[in-house]
């Protein structure tokens, strides 16, 4: 039996779809993580098989000034279902990095993340990898589904609304299906061996900037709504975001025998479910 964190997020939404009663999905309302008493008594109460950790604070901005509580979602919750859990899969983030690099990044390229998300997302990582017996650290971008917040359904939104929009072409990466990377986590499960510990990337196959992705969620989207480019210092934000930051896939590739669609396949996908 598996124990899915964040199971009302947007991969937490997805893994039910796949691993339905073969695990038990809890959310904030059931169990505090950010509780080191309450989480050490729910997993000696409830021993699990694995634990898919995919809750996050993901507001990137909001965590610049709200990092204490950022910190405990982020890296003390990680620490303590490693701890008391002892086997997991931690979802990490591309945020990891600091953008500048020309070519994508590898697992073990070093980190340097300038947003307190960032940070506190390697803390978490870090936490994960020294606290757990067996710990898999999934590092993932530009993650979107039919369910929750994310930049698909704002920009349908906006797009059903307005005539123009502008949307920035200097931050380039791959936006992620969740769906698709919840497949990979249930087949990458049975094949993880006891005491193993690694990073591993995955995103979607391809690249493109959000002005790029914006075009084609309003072609597929059949909306009229003209999307021009601007650069990142024309829409200024509280945090800092990496301007590059594509993550190279062979190793899980290899590691888990996995074929990846392209995002323009996954968008597609997560369109026919609205």
């Amino acid at each position: 039996m598996f124990l899915v964190t964040g199971a009302n997020g947007q991969l937490g939404t997805a893994l039910q779809s796949l691993l339905k009663d073969k695990a038990v999905y809890i959310d904030r309302e059931e169990l505090d993580l950010t509780d080191e008493t309450a989480v050490k008594n729910y997993l000696a109460a409830n021993p699990f098989d694995f634990i898919i950790n995919c809750a996050a604070y993901t507001a990137v901005d909001r965590a610049e000034a709200d990092e204490e509580n950022a910190h405990k979602v982020n890296a003390l919750a990680p620490l303590y279902l490693a701890k008391y859990g002892k086997r997991i899969i931690h979802i990490s983030t591309d945020y990891v990095f600091d953008g500048t690099s020309c070519k994508p990044y590898n697992e073990d390229d070093t980190t340097h993340p300038v947003s307190v998300y960032g940070k506190t997302k390697r803390e978490g990582e870090q936490n994960v990898l020294e606290n757990a017996d067996t710990a898999i650290v999934i590092r993932t971008a530009w993650l979107y589904s039919p369910h929750g917040g994310n930049f698909v359904k704002t920009m349908r939104k906006l797009g059903a609304e307005k005539e123009s929009l502008n949307v920035v072409f200097d931050q380039v990466g791959t936006p992620t299906n969740a769906y698709d990377l919840a497949e990979a986590i249930v087949k990458a499960l049975p094949q993880i061996k006891s005491g193993e510990k690694e990073i591993y990337h995955f995103t979607d196959e391809g690249i493109c900037s959000w002005y790029d992705f914006a075009r084609e969620i309003m072609e597929q989207s059949k909306l009229r709504c003209k999307v021009s480019p601007i650069e990142s210092k024309d829409y200024p934000t509280p945090a800092h975001r990496p301007h590059y930051s594509v993550l190279n896939k062979a190793k899980i590739k290899q590691r888990f025998n996995l074929e990846i669609p392209h995002w323009k396949e996954g968008l597609v996908k997560c369109l026919k479910q609205f």
